[in-house]
């Protein structure tokens, strides 16, 4: 298992050497940290399809999209701000 480095804001996996072509290799892509724990989360899981053959990607890739669209559709579900109530007629 590979271990994460940081280098300012961005984590970067150790990348070991593959044993052998057929072997899968991580692809050593640094990310940015979001600052959205869930979105971080999510981001972080991706790390897993590191050690999966192509034909268990995905899954995983599956996973992380349908963990950030829920992420994203509960932001719409949060109340906002009250929508500003009619205008009255300005005086000119």
């Amino acid at each position: 298992m590979s271990v994460p480095e940081v280098a300012g804001d961005v984590v970067r996996e150790s990348v070991p050497e593959p044993s052998g072509p057929a072997d899968p290799a991580p692809l050593g892509v640094g990310r940015t940290p979001t600052g959205v724990p869930e979105v971080d989360a999510r981001l972080d899981r991706l790390a897993d399809a590191d050690h999966l053959a192509t034909s268990g990607h995905l899954e995983v890739y599956e996973d992380v999209h349908r963990g950030l669209r829920d992420t994203l559709t509960a932001l719409d579900r949060r109340p906002g701000p009250p929508a500003p109530g009619p205008r009255s007629p300005s005086a000119t």
